[in-house]
């Protein structure tokens, strides 16, 4: 069986939304010529290139260069847990939490090869702190963008209504990233020989990210796309069978399953009530919402109902700690992490964040007025 098909065959997240889908569609009032609308091909077009150009870097070799000059140089498991925390928040606040994901999950996952580290552990802190870092920009991630652009704020100005809750989850996350780490040593495998890489594998997929992350801020991805998608099929055919492709497929189907749950009829009363919640029950729904339906798509759907608040942007952020589908982010991942338990495990530490945010996070915005 091909590599590709067999993913799609023992992707159980692919096929449970595919059957909350068929469920949903008995009781959904929509036409299906509104289904391709649906979907947000513009996320789909832009995980789909740094699928290509993550896996063209992870191709050449150059991560385990670079994690095992990370192993010299760190020496205790806490240090080196306190740097990729850090540097995933920094990346995730100008390249977007995705972004910085596909940047530094799979050089995680390179550390594995040179040290006996909690490999799983790190990527899930690396997860917390792509939300909490992202939060501070409006292009630091989807709903921000969203937020940003349905508002008057300049991007001082929101950056500046952020930073508190920013800064408190920052700090909370360090905490919490000390106390989940032992100070003990890096316990390192024999170095070996050097590890060989292929240069220009890895100039071409350096100057087509770079090409890339342009092509976005000038809103030409489709072009962007068909550009890397050319270059991997003509020098590197190999990149493009590596990749997991079920993985796009499971966001065309949350797309599709969150619009047929937000056209049921049974909820279209509920919905029409939102405008006259208070700031206390806004707060509570957003973050409940992004439980259920993820962050990004709440937003959505609370923008048609109320103005873009503080109160509704420290909201649908905070959501995005909790429950896996809180943000799709946690989703991008515990997929890359490629380890079964990482999916329990996450809900150890995002469970209490979620419910510590929540907490001061309300107490904090209060404290504000």
């Amino acid at each position: 069986m091909p590599i590709v098909l067999r993913s799609f065959m023992r992707d159980r997240i692919l096929h449970l939304l595919l059957l909350l889908g068929v469920i949903l569609l008995p009781f959904a009032d929509f036409r299906w010529q509104q289904l391709p609308g649906a979907v947000d091909w513009h996320t789909i077009m832009t995980l789909t290139g740094l699928l290509m150009l993550t896996k063209g870097l992870e191709n050449s070799g150059y991560f385990d260069v670079l994690g095992a000059r990370l192993i010299q140089r760190f020496q205790h498991e806490r240090a080196l847990a306190l740097f990729m925390v850090c540097a995933a928040a920094l990346l995730s606040t100008f390249l977007t939490n995705d972004v910085a994901l596909f940047i530094l999950v799979p050089l995680t996952l390179t550390l594995r090869k040179f040290s006996r580290l909690p490999i799983s552990r790190l990527i899930i802190f690396e997860a917390l702190a792509v939300n909490a870092g992202s939060l501070l920009t409006p292009v630091g991630n989807p709903q921000n963008i969203l937020l940003w652009s349905h508002g008057s704020l300049s991007v001082s100005a929101f950056i500046l209504q952020m930073l508190p809750i920013a800064a408190w989850l920052m700090l909370t996350l360090m905490a919490l990233t000390w106390w989940s780490f032992s100070p003990r040593a890096i316990q390192k495998h024999d170095a070996g020989q050097e590890h060989q890489w292929q240069k220009p594998l890895f100039i071409l997929s350096v100057v087509l990210y770079l090409l890339f992350v342009m092509a976005l801020e000038l809103k030409l991805t489709g072009w962007a796309l068909l550009l890397v998608a050319g270059c991997f099929l003509l020098l590197a055919r190999q990149v493009l069978i590596s990749i997991d492709w079920s993985l796009l497929l499971v966001f065309v189907a949350m797309f599709i399953d969150v619009f047929l749950l937000m056209h049921l009829s049974l909820l279209q009363p509920h919905f029409a009530a939102i405008g006259q919640l208070g700031e206390g029950g806004l707060y509570l729904l957003a973050i409940g919402l992004s439980q259920i339906i993820s962050n990004v798509p709440s937003t959505i759907l609370l923008l048609q109902k109320v103005p873009p608040s503080d109160v509704l942007a420290w909201a649908v952020n905070i959501g995005g700690f909790g429950l896996l589908p809180g943000s799709l982010a946690n989703l991008i991942a515990l997929r890359m992490a490629q380890d079964r338990r990482v999916w329990w495990r996450f809900h150890l530490f995002s469970l209490p964040m979620l419910a510590w945010s929540m907490l001061s996070g309300w107490l904090l915005l209060q404290w504000l007025r």
